[in-house]
């Protein structure tokens, strides 16, 4: 069986048009972040046409679970003009499993932006407590321009698609026209379509397929880019948000170059943990006795692939290669050893284990072709579909000017040595076409549960935090010692219990929670690192793995 992975029109408008409708109070009422103005009747006819599709519910496949059903429904390309271009939305389900202890339905969404989440159900029934699976409804979908929803595609080709690039005075030109050129070859594609593969529009998708599903309200986890779309659906429709959990959380006010960034300067203090752990270890690993040590056998070994690439396996690495690489290594110190001892050896011209060096692999320095394995998708679609969310949501956020980039890739590099130029540098929303709409500020007292591990490599802890900021009615558990990116479930009995009891009863924890790492949910962190997936989402063997 096929798994696939693990990204408005005014909201007072959509509340007003989309059945049933469940009126928003004032106390979680939030403003309009659209200069729109309200549809005409023609287009809430439109709409309403919309919300009365009954979905053709099949079998996903003919060798998937009986209760693991699809369907595709049509949604708006352009709320605004509802009555204009549609596009298809890809939909899955798996019912309740006791429809007299149903309370509603549970969406998800795995991470990207990019993510496929249609087959997100069947790994929320294998990692759900049965008491859990009682009560929901499990809904997935593809967001719109992603695997089955109408996936969009810039035609690109794979070298196209490596698009963290460190900054180097003699390559700088040449990645500014690789920018512009991905860019160009977006709007030559699909100019028409890219501009509304956008997180609010993917929102206002959840909120007309809850009206098609004829509930009130929806639940929803969302991991990583997930967390972010719940915040968003949370700020446009705050009567409809029923038990929200927000997993690995992204920073809406970072959204979206800010959130690269992070990872630059997220990585410097797990860097740091690093250099101790491995200094107080130095007897088994010989790496140094003192962090400083450690940091300069690090660097050492750095400058000797700059000047002359470490091989392993016929492979060639780079001191590039060896920073991108330690970025995400770090926040699991004993991986991050483990490599950096093979890594030592094969500089050494000594055999080295591949399979540790495996751990300095960095998932964003290569491309994502052929993230689905469905011959209908282009295999740049999970690029093409991150550029339209990462540009097009907050335009803004993107300078025009490359100098600019090239400014800040030679500062970042020096405050952010692992990371800074590779984040900092031009990307191809420097020439991607303005926003359609504004981007969503998120500040509202929609009740919601953020889950963070303390040592996150997408998103980290700050980032997390400031989240749960800005859902002022929104409680905040915190994996002190955590590492890996994606928490519930991952076996400790604190974090577990907490999110569950959450689903189970809507009630949030009177007062943020803090758990404590278990030597087993971190091994399990890691070994969800290796298969580069999340905890309990059933993504392919090449997951997002961005935010």
């Amino acid at each position: 069986m096929r798994r696939r992975r693990l990204a408005p029109l005014l909201a007072v408008s959509v509340t007003a048009t989309l059945a049933p409708v469940l009126a928003t109070s004032t106390a979680t009422a939030a403003p309009a972040a659209t200069p729109w103005t309200a549809p005409s009747s023609a287009d809430k006819g439109a709409l309403n046409q919309y919300v009365k599709q009954k979905p053709k519910w099949k079998r996903c496949e003919a060798d998937s679970p009986a209760e693991f059903e699809c369907s595709t429904i049509k949604v708006p390309l352009d709320y605004r003009v509802p009555g204009g271009k549609r596009i298809d939305l890809a939909i899955s389900r798996i019912k309740s499993t006791t429809p007299d202890k149903r309370h509603g339905v549970l969406f998800s969404n795995p991470g990207g932006p990019g993510g496929e989440g249609l087959y997100m159900p069947l790994g929320m029934q294998e990692s759900l407590p049965e008491s859990a699976r009682q009560k929901y409804d499990l809904i997935g979908f593809d967001p719109r321009g992603v695997g089955q929803s109408s996936p969009v595609s810039c035609d690109l080709e794979p070298e196209e698609e490596d698009w963290l690039r460190p900054y180097k005075e003699e390559t700088f030109d040449k990645d500014v026209t690789w920018a512009r050129d991905v860019a160009n070859k977006c709007k030559e594609k699909a100019g028409d379509v890219l501009p509304h593969i956008t997180t609010r529009n993917t929102a206002r998708d959840m909120d007309l397929l809850r009206a098609i599903l004829g509930e009130k309200k929806i639940s929803y986890v969302g991991y990583s880019y997930g967390t972010y779309l719940g915040a968003v659906y949370t700020q446009l429709f705050p009567g409809r948000a029923d038990r929200f959990v927000l997993d690995s959380a992204v920073d809406p006010a970072r959204a979206w170059r800010g959130m690269i960034q992070w990872w630059a300067e997220g990585a410097e203090p797990a860097f740091d943990r690093w250099t101790e752990w491995a200094a107080e270890r130095s007897e088994k690993y010989s790496l140094g006795d003192t962090p400083k040590r450690v940091e300069r056998t690090f660097w050492d070994l750095v400058a000797q692939a700059d000047e002359k690439p470490i091989e392993v396996d016929g492979q060639p690495i780079n001191g590039d290669d060896i920073r991108s690489g330690i970025r995400g290594a770090v926040f699991s110190p004993e991986s991050a050893t483990e490599a950096i001892v093979e890594l030592k050896k094969a500089a050494a011209g000594e055999s080295a284990s591949a399979k540790k060096l495996a751990a300095l692999a960095d998932s964003q320095k290569t491309g994502t072709s052929g993230t689905s394995g469905a011959a209908e998708v282009p295999s740049d679609n999970m690029t093409a579909s991150f550029w339209a969310v990462v540009c097009g949501d907050n335009s803004a956020a993107w300078s025009r000017d490359p100098e600019n980039y090239r400014r800040d890739a030679i500062e970042d590099k020096s405050r952010y040595p692992l990371y800074g130029d590779f984040a900092s540098s031009i990307k191809p929303c420097a020439f991607w076409d303005r926003s359609v709409e504004q981007a969503t500020k998120v500040n509202n007292r929609v009740g919601s549960l953020v889950v963070q591990n303390e040592w996150d490599s997408q998103t980290p802890l700050p980032s997390g935090q400031a989240l749960h900021a800005d859902l002022k009615g929104s409680r905040m558990v915190t994996v002190l010692g955590g590492e890996g990116h994606g928490v519930y479930p991952n076996g400790n009995a604190c974090t577990d219990g907490t999110v569950t009891a959450y689903l189970l009863t809507g009630k949030l924890p009177v007062k943020d929670v803090t758990c404590r790492a278990t030597a087993d949910s971190n091994a399990e962190a890691r070994k969800n690192q290796e298969r580069d997936v999340l905890p309990g989402s059933p993504l392919p063997e090449r997951a997002p793995n961005r935010f």
